[in-house]
Parts: C-alpha cells; sequence; structure tokens
C-alpha cells in the first residue's frame, strides 16, 4: 500500500496523476486547462464515492482532508461549502458558466459530476431514473442502516444497546437481499456501471464490520469483486489522509465531536 502523502504533495500528485490518465475522450473535462476540483474529503464510504468517481471520470481533483475527529467540519469557512457540516463536498472552479460552484452531500455530487462528463449517469430519463432509484436508495436505506449497525456494534456500550445492534444489524441484512435479488438479471444495480454502484461499493465493502457475512448472497458477493475489479475504484478507495490513522475513536474528546454534536 502506497505511504500516505503530506497534503500538499498528495493534492499535486493526485491532480496530475489524473491528468496523466485522461485520454482522448476525457479532453472535455480534463484538457483545454482544466482547473482540478477540490475535494473536502476524509477516508469513509461516503468520501470514498466521490473520490472513485473523480478517478472514474479522469478529472483531476485536490484533496482538501477535513478531519471529522478534529471538528474541521464545524469551522466557518467549511460549513460555507457544506451547511450541514458534513463532508464529502466539492468546489468545481470551472462550474456552470464558466463560474465556480460548491456541492455537498454525496449523492448530488455524484449527479452533478455525471453531468458534467456525461459519464456514469445516463442522459435518457428511463435510464437516468434506472440509477436514480437506487442512488436514493444508497442515500436513505443502505447507508443509514449500515452506518448505525457499525456504530452500535463498535462504538457503543454492547451490553446496554442489545436493541438498537439487533435492530441495525437485522436491517442492513435485509438490504443485503434486496441488493442480491436486484442482481440476479444484471450485472449492476441500473443494467450499466453507474454512480448508484460507486455509492454502495465503499459501504458493502465494509459488511463485517455491520455484523454481514455475505452468506445467501451470491449475486452481491459477484457485484462487489466486480466493482472493485475496476482500477479506478481501487485508486478512489485507497486515497489516504496521514491524519486518519492517528484517530483514537476511544479518546473521550474524539468521541465527543464525532458522536455527542447538538445544534449550534
Amino acid at each position: 500500500m502506497a505511504r500516505a502523502q503530506p497534503r500538499a504533495k498528495r493534492s499535486a500528485r493526485v491532480s496530475a496523476r489524473s491528468k496523466r490518465r485522461a485520454g482522448p475522450r476525457d479532453r472535455s473535462t480534463a484538457g483545454k486547462g482544466h482547473m482540478p476540483i477540490d475535494l473536502y474529503y476524509w477516508p469513509t464510504p461516503n468520501g470514498w464515492k466521490v473520490s472513485i468517481m473523480l478517478e472514474e471520470c479522469g478529472l483531476p481533483y485536490r484533496v482538501v482532508p477535513v478531519n471529522i475527529a478534529r471538528g474541521d467540519q464545524f469551522k466557518p469557512a467549511f460549513l460555507k461549502i457544506s451547511p450541514n457540516n458534513r463532508m464529502p463536498a466539492i468546489v468545481d472552479p470551472d462550474g456552470p458558466g464558466g463560474r465556480p460552484i460548491a456541492v455537498f452531500e454525496s449523492g448530488a455530487i455524484l449527479q452533478y459530476l455525471g453531468r458534467k462528463t456525461g459519464k456514469f449517469y445516463p442522459a435518457g430519463e428511463r435510464a437516468r431514473v434506472e440509477v436514480d432509484q437506487w442512488l436514493f436508495w444508497q442515500m436513505a436505506n443502505l447507508g443509514p442502516k449500515a452506518g448505525e449497525a457499525n456504530h452500535f456494534r463498535r462504538y457503543a456500550a454492547a451490553e446496554k444497546q442489545k436493541y438498537a445492534t439487533a435492530r441495525f444489524v437485522d436491517e442492513v441484512n435485509r438490504l443485503y437481499g434486496v441488493m442480491d435479488r436486484r442482481l440476479r438479471d444484471r450485472p449492476f444495480l441500473a443494467g450499466r456501471y453507474s454512480i448508484a454502484d460507486m455509492a454502495c461499493v465503499g459501504w458493502i465493502r465494509l459488511a463485517e464490520r455491520q455484523g454481514e457475512t455475505f452468506a445467501g448472497f451470491p449475486r452481491l458477493t459477484r457485484w462487489l469483486a466486480r466493482v472493485r475489479a475496476r482500477p479506478a475504484v481501487q485508486r478512489g478507495i485507497h486515497v489516504r489522509v496521514e491524519e486518519a490513522s492517528r484517530v483514537d475513536v476511544n479518546d473521550p474528546k474524539v468521541r465527543a465531536v464525532l458522536f455527542g454534536q447538538r445544534t449550534r
């Protein structure tokens, strides 16, 4: 595994590498002096959605770490970009009409980048509805339920949270079954590989943390292998931030930032 780079060097390397990969099909976005997109990021399933999409599209980008364990997400400068104090978010200096645009919420970012590049998000209404259904399914179901299962299994006092743990582990199992049935007659969630698959892969690869084993889900297992085999997915998932490896979630101050927030 590549060693994590300091922020400035990492940003330059990601941008330069993306430009090198850009071929003739990418000239409309990566060529002609296209400026890198700022990706406000922390290595989590939600952050990976956007880094994967940027890698898949060959768009140059710079990683701006948002240390959620330290509270960077509550800083005024970041709240101007992401008012829900959550990463990921992007700032595209070459937005609509050639003017910068900030986008928060991972699903909205995926749709925006899909429209910008014409990739992985079809223009036809029927095909787009297929993608949107499964993208929103992930946003409303898989992500929240998998996140809660992970939280109660790893961070809560188990003897006091048996009901909550069982509730979310069971729901994750149900959702895995939904995906497995969906994949019965198609290789990807919307038929062709799309932003819906990118939205799900980061959560599914962490199945063990959610109390899941893939037992009884052969189609989902094959889907995961198929998606993870894509070079851009591997690059996107392995965009690292050195600070993240030093976070101690048992530190009361860290837990207060991550889990104890109320309105400000």
